[in-house]
């Protein structure tokens, strides 16, 4: 069936984040100068275009490139072009220059951009060397740069950007788009700490140095006043329930019999209630115009809330339904509205992994799947409870992701690129078919009673396709601050009997996903089963392809530590600087820059 495809928008007050280009040059007249003005301009002009014809934002409108009014020769120009580029909310720099310059006097002295330097690799004219002496110069200043440089010499004519470059300008470009997204915008926590998860346990102080984001809090009362008041698009409210009533066809009743299954009525109720909720949470994050045509002016504003959380257990899923409907569908590329960015919103306010879920999207541009790191079966353990012995990619045993419905029904894996492969998408991708596919693979079970005193409905769906995928998590460690696991790794598919049977010993009706990572056979990735062992939380977010590198480097940027990955050494790419904390043992290094240059706005 048809749905429609929303156009991009910043659905968020502020801004985009732009990136500036500054093409700095020999500063010497009288010729010197002269003969690099279009070469180095030609340069800045290049990549502009790079980073505006590959990359997108997570939201789907185009990247914008700005590029400083002249040449940067000296402080002057320097200063003239910060100027400017304050105007233009410029988050992320990138010198470009074919020549030596005066490195102390062209360099981005802005402690808050994101800074990158690309100096050609050339013979003719040492841009390689101002690359060295500028970084030099970041070093000393505790302004860490990332310094760009082709492998191969060029000709002083070739205006190409090498292939190796342009990796790294899009890799740098596409993770400050992330970081300078953030900037200025909301979590939302509606409702307080779930069931002692310390993931909900939000640090204001962290989410402000960090990632600068402001920290919102909302009982989760207000929920139940704007049912109980109606506020509400009436309008859009019987809009979704027709669509769910064609769309989110209802699963079986794990509770049927029992002492406390629900009757017809009340499930009918049920379902008006939590599409209600869906519409509310989404209307407390964004804001809703339709709401000051009510008179509802104050609510209509919402909390400018990039992402955030509902708490959920256990005071008000055992009186009222939960919340595993708004979560998922919310989560989801696609509602009773179209086709649409993914909202981020973390299952049991876990903050945490709210924030896994924000750089997953940010960086992959699709839907974030949250999920429990439940359980590890290794392949005894299988093979003794299903009779089959594992093979193929599970050889090495797996990894159960699962959660109470609240997973992005995107994560199913229901979704094809041109060749048929299973995919992810980003939303501006999806096609009708993808969209009714993930639907036609989802069933809505009425919620455990014994979980869900007030009821409630869980998606339930089997990735069925093997996909690459990266699963993240966020963990706070006090006397640390922030750290990030990244595993990479695949999503596998199991016999039929093999995986209802061991679906059923935890609950069959919440959406699975089995999840193989990548072994390296040495420390947290010596095996599956130390990768869970090494898992910081009950908690993880999983997002297509293999996008550990483009994490890293965003890492580096908000001087967050990466605690354990299983990247490549060569796909890695963090400022200059770090090299000078050791390149022994990377990952000590890392945490060695972090913990001294601190976190990017504290």
């Amino acid at each position: 069936m048809p749905h429609k495809k929303n156009e991009p928008v910043n659905r968020l007050i502020g801004r985009m984040p732009r990136i500036g280009i500054r093409p700095c040059i020999d500063g010497r007249r009288l010729g010197v100068r002269e003969s690099l003005e279009e070469r180095t301009m030609g340069m800045a002009r290049a990549a502009a275009e790079l980073i505006q014809q590959n990359l997108r934002y997570a939201n789907g409108l185009p990247v914008a490139c700005v590029i400083a009014k002249t040449c940067i020769g000296g402080v002057a120009e320097a200063a003239a072009c910060e100027d400017y580029f304050a105007a233009e909310h410029v988050t992320a720099t990138l010198s470009v220059t074919p020549s030596w310059c005066y490195g102390t006097e062209t360099m981005d002295m802005n402690p808050l951009t994101i800074k990158a330097v690309w100096g050609f690799n050339g013979t003719e004219r040492p841009g390689a060397v101002y690359l060295a002496a500028v970084m030099a110069a970041h070093a000393q200043r505790k302004l860490p740069a990332f310094a760009i440089y082709g492998r191969d010499v060029q000709d002083a004519t070739d205006t190409a950007i090498p292939d190796d470059v342009r990796e790294k300008i899009l890799l740098w470009a596409k993770a400050a788009l992330a970081a300078g997204t953030m900037r200025g915008k909301s979590y939302v926590n509606i409702g307080g700490p779930c069931m002692g998860i310390a993931g909900s346990v939000i640090d204001p102080q962290m989410f402000q140095e960090y990632f600068g984001l402001r920290t919102e809090w909302l009982d989760q009362v207000e929920i139940e006043r704007r049912v109980a008041r109606g506020i509400y698009d009436p309008e859009e409210f019987v809009r979704a329930k027709a669509w769910r009533e064609q769309y989110c066809k209802e699963g079986w009743d794990k509770n049927e019999g029992g002492t406390f299954a629900h009757t017809r009525e009340e499930k009918d109720a049920e379902w008006d209630r939590v599409i209600k909720q869906t519409l509310i949470i989404r209307d407390i994050m964004l804001g809703n115009p339709k709401l000051a045509d009510m008179g509802y002016a104050e609510e209509a504003m919402g909390r400018n809330a990039l992402l955030g959380g509902v708490q959920g257990q256990r005071q008000w899923t055992d009186h009222f339904p939960n919340h595993d409907f708004s979560e998922a569908l919310l989560n989801s590329s696609f509602d009773w509205n179209g086709i649409r960015e993914p909202l981020i919103l973390a299952t049991e306010n876990d903050s945490l992994n709210g924030m896994a879920m924000l750089f997953g999207h940010l960086l992959a541009d699709s839907a974030s799947v949250f999920a429990d790191v439940r359980t590890y079966w290794s392949p005894d353990a299988i093979e003794r409870v299903t009779g089959w012995k594992p093979e193929g990619p599970a050889a090495g045993g797996l990894i159960h992701l699962i959660n109470s419905g609240a997973a992005a029904l995107d994560g199913c894996g229901a979704m094809q690129d041109a060749g048929g492969n299973p995919v992810m998408k980003p939303f501006w991708d999806i096609t009708d078919q993808d969209a009714d596919a993930c639907l036609a693979a989802t069933q809505w079970c009425p919620a455990d009673t014994g979980y869900f005193r007030g009821g409630g409905f869980s998606s339930l769906f089997e990735t069925q396709t093997e996909m690459p995928v990266t699963m993240v998590r966020m963990n706070k460690i006090e006397g640390l601050g922030p750290v990030l696991q990244i595993a990479e790794g695949y999503t596998v598919v199991l016999p039929d009997h093999v995986s209802q049977t061991l679906q059923k010993r935890t609950d069959p009706t919440w959406p699975t996903t089995w999840f193989v990572p990548r072994t390296t056979g040495t420390g947290a990735f010596k095996d599956v089963y130390a990768v869970m062992a090494n898992w910081g939380a009950n908690h993880g977010s999983f997002n297509y392809g293999h996008i550990g590198a483009r994490l890293v480097t965003l890492c580096s940027m908000l001087r967050i530590p990466v605690a354990m990955h299983n990247i490549p050494e060569s796909r890695i790419f963090r400022p200059h600087a770090w090299s000078a904390f050791g390149t022994e043992a990377a990952e000590a290094s890392d945490y060695r820059a972090c913990e001294t240059y601190g976190p990017l706005y504290g």
